[in-house]
């Protein structure tokens, strides 16, 4: 049987006709913009690959998460219903990107490749190896990895040609470091005694960095990347406060390693010729609603909505904890992510918010290059 027509493989022709009736499918025409969403993280954009690792401490494939969910149910995301990947991909008009691990056997099986995009996030994972020191998460590295073979995939299927087509306008989101800085500051902390806070986060960044280049080398040309955010002011770090005031130095720091994230991809755009990048200040962003909740519908910026004991995080979301019957007003879901409702006004901003919370330019204008 021909594996192609006039030299032009079948499985290019096959992706280029499914790009066709998504165009007639879907306004403006977005499967052409973008044809695929690739998502490396920590928990705040896992989707569920947590759910396959045996071994792993961090998970949410229980009750009360989901509880907002379209299903009802717990799916592995940290949230009581969608998060930030989430929305982003029903904005660029694709299905919801699933979890690298749950598909690995399909693609054993029946020899397909992920055509609108493929989830790699951890909950636990940092940018460096076992950062919350979790029995069992995916790391950077490994995520990585992963997205080698993905990319080999693309590559055997499409041809070099035709990935490279399909990557050049894919988006590659990348939402880590928070577990690096959890991790940092907390009690007994072996790599604070390493490092001082300026040595570390100047290490994070250059870590991040050599992740984008490699990245870069197997196709990626725009990213998305979001700072981290106001960690000092989860439940989990104002509880250690008799106050409960935000935790000031976990928050001077956050906002430190975000600052170097913006001058490391203004580097980089000057040595990689073809990279694109939208940024998006998520420690701004989530200080405005601090700030002026009000603005947003919310009214509950400290205590979790998901927990139990002091600001319901003694105890994190799990089946015997209680949940507030509102998530909408709530800033927080469990004693460190937010709720739906936060990641859909972060996925509004990101999307086509104002240069002050996304530069140089925003996620739409990216996917318009």
């Amino acid at each position: 049987m021909a594996n192609s027509i006039n030299g032009v493989p079948l499985k290019l022709i096959a992706f280029l006709f499914f790009c066709g009736v998504l165009i007639i499918l879907s306004p403006g025409g977005l499967c052409q913009s973008v044809p695929g969403v690739y998502i490396f993280g920590d928990s705040l954009v896992d989707v569920g690959n947590n759910n396959h690792l045996a071994l792993s401490l961090i998970k949410a494939d229980f009750p009360h998460n989901g509880v907002d969910f379209p299903t009802g149910e717990a799916t592995g995301r940290f949230s009581n219903g969608k998060n930030p990947a989430d929305f982003l991909a029903e904005k660029v008009g694709l299905p919801l990107a699933q979890p690298y691990l749950s598909l690995v056997s399909k693609w054993k099986t029946s020899n397909t490749y992920p055509i609108t995009g493929v989830n790699f996030a951890s909950g636990g994972a940092g940018l460096f190896n076992r950062t919350d020191l979790v029995e069992q998460a995916i790391s950077l590295t490994q995520q990585v990895e992963y997205y080698t073979l993905v990319y080999e995939q693309l590559v055997r299927e499409l041809g070099s040609d035709g990935a490279q087509t399909h990557l050049a306008k894919s988006l590659f989101v990348i939402v880590i470091g928070s577990n690096d800085l959890f991790g940092y500051f907390r009690n007994n902390s072996k790599v604070s005694k390493k490092y001082t806070p300026q040595q570390y986060v100047d290490l994070m960044a250059s870590t991040f960095k050599q992740f984008i280049k490699t990245l870069y080398g197997m196709g990626a040309r725009k990213f998305v990347v979001t700072g981290v955010g106001m960690i000092g002011c989860c439940p989990r770090q104002r509880k250690q406060n008799p106050t409960k005031e935000c935790d000031v130095e976990a928050n001077y720091w956050s906002r430190k390693y975000s600052n170097d994230l913006i001058l490391l991809l203004k580097d980089l755009k000057s040595e990689l010729s073809y990279i694109n990048y939208s940024y998006f200040d998520t420690y701004n962003a989530m200080n405005n609603i601090i700030q002026n909740p009000q603005a947003y519908g919310i009214t509950e910026i400290e205590e979790a909505c998901c927990g139990l004991g002091n600001l319901k995080a003694d105890i994190p979301c799990i089946p015997i904890s209680t949940y507030c019957p509102d998530r909408r007003n709530h800033l927080f879901w469990d004693f460190v992510h937010p709720t739906e409702t936060v990641s859909s006004i972060f996925a509004d901003l990101f999307y086509n918010g104002p240069q002050n919370i996304t530069f140089p330019i925003n996620v739409q204008q990216l996917i318009e290059l």
